[in-house]
């Protein structure tokens, strides 16, 4: 059974014969990997103007009209410094990038052909919250869906229209599903109340998963932080997986109640289980994870791609595969699982 058929089956909730995975390579050697990923190619005339500041930070321009600024030497991402849009006018008058060009994806149908036997999934700019909440800056942004949801809303759209574009491309070209992040918690809520969030964007959620359905394409969201408050509201539209790096955040007893109707794509927790360095307790938050929301389909296993920002050694990662596959196998014959071959 190929990896891609394993996850459609991991997806559908339809008795896979293990989880699914998609862990990088460890010291070397390639691990289970059953999803690969394909998006847009940079903008051949456009230049970010990369410089420096003189007060020990760097800026650049994003393709969106945005200025950035980060610390030379404490961050590798940033914050806007500088709005795209600062009121109704700009907007009227904006032109976003042209990432609904097909010309952009040229290379994709490429990765499809290349990787025929896994799930390829798209990768889109956001839902609409991750790049619309950057054009005025995002504390302008919460201003505005406060004082001003009218204009929060048009831009949205905006948004919300571009991420359609690029859909369909990927529909075109094969692709198994789509992925995006979307950070909508912190550690503890929402970033916006569920109210807000059920009157001004659940309707962007709503018309990205009825176009990706009507192409027969899955949809995949990443967010980081607390965001149970949004899961049964999008588990109800249809949300196919949740990318969460934290499932202990949410608790595993709290997604399982989900876990026949969505699949959930985690590393073992990278806040509260694997910067403990403790081998026994992260292989048995592993086996747990299996138990709790991936038996007959609903949990693909990864690892985390940043291990010095959470202070972890890759090897307590591996510890952590190494139990997926352990307990992640339901039919051995059938679950592909000789990591030389992926």
């Amino acid at each position: 059974m190929t990896s891609r058929e394993i996850i459609r089956r991991v997806v559908e909730h339809d008795n896979p014969p293990r989880i699914g995975f998609s862990y990088s390579n460890f010291q070397g050697k390639s691990r289970l990997r059953d999803i690969v990923s394909v998006g847009p190619k940079a903008d051949p005339d456009f230049d970010e103007n990369r410089r420096e500041d003189g007060k020990g930070g760097e800026l650049w321009e994003d393709e969106w009209g945005c200025t950035w600024r980060r610390l030379i030497d404490w961050t590798k991402g940033g914050e806007v410094v500088g709005p795209a849009i600062t009121c109704r006018e700009d907007l009227e008058s904006y032109e976003p990038p042209d990432l609904d060009d097909p010309s952009r994806y040229e290379h994709a149908p490429e990765v499809r052909e290349n990787n025929a036997d896994r799930y390829l999934l798209g990768g889109l700019t956001g839902c609409c919250f991750n790049r619309a909440r950057y054009l005025p800056t995002f504390s302008t942004y919460l201003e505005w869906c406060a004082g001003d949801p009218d204009l929060v809303q048009d831009l949205n759209r905006m948004v919300s229209d571009v991420v359609l574009g690029q859909v369909d491309i990927y529909a075109d070209i094969g692709c198994d599903g789509v992925f995006f992040c979307e950070d909508w918690g912190t550690q503890e809520r929402l970033l916006v109340s569920p109210a807000m969030w059920e009157r001004m964007f659940k309707w962007t959620f709503e018309r990205l998963i009825e176009r990706c359905h009507s192409h027969g394409m899955t949809v995949w969201m990443h967010s980081c932080g607390y965001v149970c408050d949004i899961v049964p509201p999008l588990v109800d539209l249809g949300m196919d997986a949740f990318q969460f790096d934290q499932p202990e955040l949410h608790g595993l007893d709290n997604l399982a109640e989900f876990a026949d109707r969505t699949t959930f794509w985690c590393p073992v927790d990278i806040q509260v289980i694997l910067p403990t360095g403790d081998k026994q307790l992260i292989q048995e938050k592993a086996c747990e994870m299996v138990d709790k929301l991936g038996r007959g389909g609903g949990l693909v296993a990864k690892d985390y791609g940043d291990n010095a920002s959470i202070g972890v050694d890759p090897l307590w990662q591996h510890w952590g595969y190494e139990a997926f596959k352990q307990c992640g196998v339901f039919d051995p014959e059938n679950a592909h699982i000789d990591d030389a071959e992926l």
